[in-house]
């Protein structure tokens, strides 16, 4: 009962400190829009990051980051996370090394304001219309193409679910065969301790980790084939103690 009460008293307190977080770094990550879109991308992750370190010390949820040297310079990733709460959102792309978006749902950029920097962040994409999905897969051909890194929860969605990992969705190892770019499997956890799917509005401080795998070159593996053995990968990772 207590826990709950201050899980719920903790989550008005992150909301507010996200809120008035934002709005101080807001104006310096817009400064990216006026730079070229490679360096524009690097700068406004860096912001990002700053911001994610400060909110992050704020409700008491220490981050541990590691495999960050699976990044080789000058070569740019599709970068898949694990997907089980609302906060791996925010935590995942600002501490990809360098510049980098991340395939988002297109209706968060409807809100004022934040919007814009969602939008600055993310390649939009309406899953329920196939057109906005091809131009998605496009725009994603793009990034890579411009040399910074491409983010994307192959789960689609939370996962609300008792396995460790839901089935992943094609569209990820689909785009690593057309572009040519390696995989590199990213786990988060205490995410799923610290906002529980079950639970509505609730926030508990919990030590949170990611780890950056080794590369996964899928030139010679067919999308099903590089699919499991992300998968397989991600499973064997995600469930080791």
């Amino acid at each position: 009962m207590i826990k709950n009460i201050f899980g719920r008293i903790w989550a008005l307190w992150g909301l507010l400190t996200f809120i008035i977080t934002f709005i101080i770094i807001f104006p310096f990550s817009m400064i990216s829009n006026l730079m070229e879109f490679k360096k524009g991308q690097i700068y406004f992750i860096a912001v990002s990051k700053i911001w994610m370190r400060t909110w992050l010390f704020l409700i008491g949820c220490r981050l541990i980051v590691t495999g960050t040297e699976n990044f080789k310079k000058d070569e740019n990733y599709i970068v898949l996370f694990n997907h089980n709460a609302f906060l791996d959102v925010p935590l995942s792309a600002p501490f990809v090394p360098g510049g980098n978006k991340t395939i988002a749902k297109d209706s968060f950029a409807k809100f004022p304001i934040f919007g814009w920097f969602y939008k600055r962040g993310a390649v939009l994409v309406n899953r329920k219309d196939d057109k906005s999905r091809t131009k998605s897969f496009e725009k994603m051909m793009m990034v890579l193409k411009q040399g910074i890194h491409m983010c994307i929860y192959p789960e689609g969605t939370r996962n609300r679910t008792s396995e460790p990992l839901k089935t992943f969705y094609d569209g990820a190892f689909r785009l690593a065969k057309a572009s040519g770019k390696q995989i590199i499997p990213c786990i988060i956890k205490g995410t799923k301790k610290a906002m529980p799917i079950h639970k509505s509005f609730y926030l508990i401080p919990t030590p949170l980790s990611m780890e950056f795998l080794a590369p996964v070159n899928g030139n010679d593996l067919n999308v099903e084939e590089l699919k499991n053995t992300v998968y397989q990968q991600m499973l064997e990772k995600y469930t080791k103690s």
